[in-house]
Protein backbone atom coordinates (compact mmCIF):
# COMPACT_ATOMS: atom_id res chain seq x y z
CA UNK A 1 0.00 0.00 0.00
CA UNK A 2 2.78 2.46 0.95
CA UNK A 3 4.73 1.69 -2.27
CA UNK A 4 1.64 2.40 -4.37
CA UNK A 5 1.08 5.73 -2.59
CA UNK A 6 4.74 6.81 -3.03
CA UNK A 7 4.69 5.82 -6.71
CA UNK A 8 1.43 7.67 -7.34
CA UNK A 9 2.65 10.72 -5.44
CA UNK A 10 5.95 10.75 -7.35
CA UNK A 11 4.17 10.42 -10.68
CA UNK A 12 1.80 13.27 -9.79
CA UNK A 13 4.75 15.49 -8.79
CA UNK A 14 6.62 14.76 -12.03
CA UNK A 15 3.55 15.50 -14.13
CA UNK A 16 2.88 18.71 -12.26
CA UNK A 17 6.46 19.92 -12.68
CA UNK A 18 6.65 19.00 -16.36
CA UNK A 19 3.35 20.79 -16.98
CA UNK A 20 4.73 23.91 -15.30
CA UNK A 21 7.93 23.73 -17.32
CA UNK A 22 6.01 23.33 -20.56
CA UNK A 23 3.64 26.13 -19.70
CA UNK A 24 6.57 28.43 -18.91
CA UNK A 25 8.00 27.88 -22.41
CA UNK A 26 4.98 28.96 -24.44
CA UNK A 27 7.02 30.43 -27.26
CA UNK A 28 5.95 33.99 -26.48
CA UNK A 29 9.50 35.21 -25.81
CA UNK A 30 12.08 36.40 -28.26
CA UNK A 31 14.31 33.84 -29.86
CA UNK A 32 17.95 34.34 -30.72
CA UNK A 33 19.04 32.92 -34.02
CA UNK A 34 22.64 31.91 -34.39
CA UNK A 35 24.79 31.34 -37.38
CA UNK A 36 28.02 29.55 -38.18
CA UNK A 37 29.77 29.13 -41.51
CA UNK A 38 32.87 27.42 -42.86
CA UNK A 39 34.36 27.58 -46.36
CA UNK A 40 37.67 27.04 -48.09
CA UNK A 41 39.83 30.13 -47.72
CA UNK A 42 40.56 32.06 -50.89
CA UNK A 43 44.01 31.77 -52.41
CA UNK A 44 46.15 34.77 -53.32
CA UNK A 45 44.27 36.80 -55.91
CA UNK A 46 40.86 35.98 -54.40
CA UNK A 47 40.17 32.75 -56.31
CA UNK A 48 39.29 29.52 -54.56
CA UNK A 49 41.25 26.95 -56.54
CA UNK A 50 40.56 23.23 -56.50
CA UNK A 51 42.95 21.81 -53.91
CA UNK A 52 45.48 19.24 -55.09
CA UNK A 53 47.11 16.29 -53.35
CA UNK A 54 50.23 17.43 -51.50
CA UNK A 55 49.06 21.03 -51.07
CA UNK A 56 47.51 22.58 -47.98
CA UNK A 57 44.19 24.25 -47.26
CA UNK A 58 42.83 26.65 -44.68
CA UNK A 59 39.29 27.72 -43.93
CA UNK A 60 37.34 30.89 -43.39
CA UNK A 61 35.03 30.47 -40.43
CA UNK A 62 32.43 32.51 -38.62
CA UNK A 63 30.40 31.64 -35.52
CA UNK A 64 28.59 33.33 -32.68
CA UNK A 65 28.29 30.06 -30.75
CA UNK A 66 31.75 29.90 -29.16
CA UNK A 67 34.92 31.90 -28.78
CA UNK A 68 36.98 28.71 -29.17
CA UNK A 69 35.95 27.07 -32.47
CA UNK A 70 37.78 24.08 -33.94
CA UNK A 71 37.95 22.74 -37.48
CA UNK A 72 38.02 18.99 -38.08
CA UNK A 73 39.10 17.85 -41.55
CA UNK A 74 38.54 14.32 -42.85
CA UNK A 75 39.53 13.07 -46.30
CA UNK A 76 38.45 9.79 -47.90
CA UNK A 77 39.52 7.71 -50.89
CA UNK A 78 37.02 5.06 -51.96
CA UNK A 79 35.28 5.32 -48.58
CA UNK A 80 38.47 4.81 -46.54
CA UNK A 81 39.66 7.56 -44.19
CA UNK A 82 43.11 8.60 -45.42
CA UNK A 83 43.65 11.87 -43.54
CA UNK A 84 42.23 13.60 -40.51
CA UNK A 85 43.26 16.66 -38.53
CA UNK A 86 42.05 19.17 -35.97
CA UNK A 87 42.95 22.84 -35.61
CA UNK A 88 41.84 25.49 -33.17
CA UNK A 89 40.63 28.60 -34.97
CA UNK A 90 41.01 31.07 -32.11
CA UNK A 91 43.69 33.23 -30.59
CA UNK A 92 46.02 31.18 -28.39
CA UNK A 93 45.28 27.82 -30.04
CA UNK A 94 48.31 25.60 -30.50
CA UNK A 95 49.46 24.86 -34.03
CA UNK A 96 48.43 26.54 -37.24
CA UNK A 97 45.20 26.85 -39.13
CA UNK A 98 46.24 24.99 -42.28
CA UNK A 99 45.92 21.32 -43.15
CA UNK A 100 48.28 19.32 -45.36
CA UNK A 101 46.50 17.20 -47.96
CA UNK A 102 48.63 14.08 -47.53
CA UNK A 103 49.38 11.41 -44.92
CA UNK A 104 51.14 8.05 -44.62
CA UNK A 105 47.84 6.42 -45.70
CA UNK A 106 47.30 8.92 -48.51
CA UNK A 107 50.23 8.62 -50.85
CA UNK A 108 48.63 10.14 -53.93
CA UNK A 109 45.48 10.47 -55.96
CA UNK A 110 42.22 12.29 -55.57
CA UNK A 111 40.12 12.33 -52.41
CA UNK A 112 36.89 13.78 -51.10
CA UNK A 113 37.11 15.86 -47.92
CA UNK A 114 34.71 17.29 -45.39
CA UNK A 115 35.59 20.01 -42.90
CA UNK A 116 33.37 20.68 -39.92
CA UNK A 117 33.31 23.69 -37.66
CA UNK A 118 32.96 22.32 -34.14
CA UNK A 119 32.66 23.43 -30.55
CA UNK A 120 33.18 21.50 -27.35
CA UNK A 121 30.36 21.65 -24.84
CA UNK A 122 30.62 19.70 -21.61
CA UNK A 123 33.12 17.26 -23.11
CA UNK A 124 31.05 16.61 -26.26
CA UNK A 125 31.65 17.89 -29.78
CA UNK A 126 28.88 19.78 -31.54
CA UNK A 127 29.04 20.40 -35.30
CA UNK A 128 28.10 23.99 -36.12
CA UNK A 129 28.67 23.96 -39.90
CA UNK A 130 30.35 21.88 -42.59
CA UNK A 131 31.73 22.09 -46.09
CA UNK A 132 32.84 19.40 -48.54
CA UNK A 133 35.30 19.61 -51.42
CA UNK A 134 37.20 17.44 -53.87
CA UNK A 135 40.97 17.18 -53.91
CA UNK A 136 42.50 16.50 -57.30
CA UNK A 137 45.14 13.83 -57.69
Amino acid sequence: MFKTFVLAGSLAAVLALSGTALAGNSGGGTSKTSSSTISLASQAGGATAIPAYGSSVAFTISTDQTSNPFVNLQCFQNGALVAQGWAGYFSGALGGESFGLYSPQWTGGAADCTATLDMNTNGRWKVLASTSFHVSG
